[in-house]
């Protein structure tokens, strides 16, 4: 029964502590790790903000290495800057 309590109460301070990181995240980090976010409304950050409130520890740790958002690497964005393709059609291989 101790277990219990244990384990709900340990639930119940991830749960604060992800509210607390999905308040800042939706606010200000989403726009640092996606510039399609940045410009996002109120309804995209309302709804990514559950997942971030659960998924707290893994979002931090990408936003901490974040540098900014990051450039697409496609084939076609490759292949207008010079990289080669195979023969096969795959770029940089």
């Amino acid at each position: 029964m101790i277990l219990a309590i244990y384990l709900v109460n340990a639930f119940l301070v991830y749960l604060m502590v992800g509210t607390v990181f999905a308040v800042l995240f939706v606010t200000k980090g989403v726009g640092r790790m996606d510039a399609d976010a940045r410009s996002g409304s109120w309804g995209f950050r309302l709804m990514v903000f559950p997942g971030s409130m659960l998924l707290w520890p893994y979002l931090l740790l990408r936003w901490l290495k974040s540098a900014g958002p990051r450039p697409e690497q496609n084939p076609h964005r490759l292949s207008c800057r010079g990289v080669p393709e195979d023969s096969e059609g795959e770029v940089g291989s």
